[in-house]
């Protein structure tokens, strides 16, 4: 089963102040993804075309008075300048339905709005939570690592509507890392701030109903992790996006309350291919991701 959320996960929240008088604005020109929140409840996945507004299910079906399609978001860049590697990016989101700014977001998982921006081969991952100004703007910063091509998606639920998401791709000044390939992990298991974290599934098919299984241990005993805090009111996160970032899926899990060893997580991926998982726990106050890459037949 699986219900909708409005996102999950992160990092780095910044307090901002209004935006500079003199900005640049551009449109999202990935309004349209499709995305799958997971949580005890079937929901459809999201893709990107490039053009349009966003579907989503939410729920059994997207409800209430505002719809993804007629909502839009303005994504602003302060100060007028190209936003550059190393040094912090204002990023300012005005929603508007109708031409009328949105008012009211409800809060999903602690957070009025999830954002999560990503590098375009994947290597790069940040999930953090904007500061709601009102008026339906929103604003945080990002220090992006490196320059070149990065996806921000907008995971959030408007007041009188259900989850939904906005994209955009934005380039970013300064010398890009040497591309990463994104190639599938042989072994489904990972160290990383001392923990062992081993990730399986019952099965792996597209299109088919599955469960993820994280198990942690401690790296340096082996003995099963048992004292995991909650994350943004809940064991964990996951987030899910294709190779080409045109599938996303945000990914509850099954038991919200759990400590560990284990965390499961339902989803369904829409088709076959490679993607890439990041799991998010907590531990000792410090958030832990943990990424994967699967080939999904």
């Amino acid at each position: 089963m699986k219900r909708s959320f409005g996102l999950a996960v992160l990092l780095g929240l910044a307090v901002l102040t209004a935006c500079e008088s003199e900005t640049k604005t551009i449109k999202g020109d990935g309004d349209n993804m499709n995305m799958s929140h997971d949580h005890h409840s079937a929901h459809g996945s999201a893709k990107t075309n490039g053009a349009g507004e966003t579907a989503h299910e939410h729920g059994g079906g997207q409800t209430g008075d505002i719809q993804a399609n007629d909502v839009n978001v303005s994504w602003t860049y302060a100060d007028g300048q190209e936003p550059a590697a190393g040094v912090d990016t204002k990023i300012r989101m005005a929603f508007t339905h109708g031409g009328k700014a949105i008012e009211s977001f409800e809060t999903t998982h602690e957070q009025k709005e999830h954002l999560i921006i990503v590098s375009k081969d994947l290597s790069y991952f940040h999930h953090i939570h904007p500061e709601y100004l009102g008026g339906g703007v929103f604003e945080v910063n990002n220090r992006f690592p490196a320059g070149g091509d990065y996806k921000l998606i907008a995971d959030f639920v408007p007041e009188g509507g259900g989850a939904m998401n906005k994209t955009t791709w934005l380039q970013v000044k300064g010398a890009p890392l040497p591309a990463a390939p994104v190639k599938p992990d042989v072994e489904r298991v990972k160290t990383v701030d001392g923990l062992k974290v081993t990730l399986g599934f019952d099965r792996l098919a597209a299109g088919q109903e599955l469960m993820l299984t994280y198990t942690i241990e401690d790296a340096g005993t082996g003995e099963p992790v048992t004292d995991l805090q909650p994350y943004l009111g809940a064991v964990g996160h996951v987030v899910i996006l294709s190779e080409d970032a045109e599938q996303y899926l945000h990914v509850h899990p099954m038991d919200e309350k759990g400590s560990g060893p284990k965390a499961e997580f339902m989803t369904t991926f829409p088709h076959a291919g490679v993607y890439k998982i990041w799991g998010q726990f907590q531990r000792d106050g410090r958030v832990i991701t943990v990424p994967f890459v699967v080939s999904v037949p």
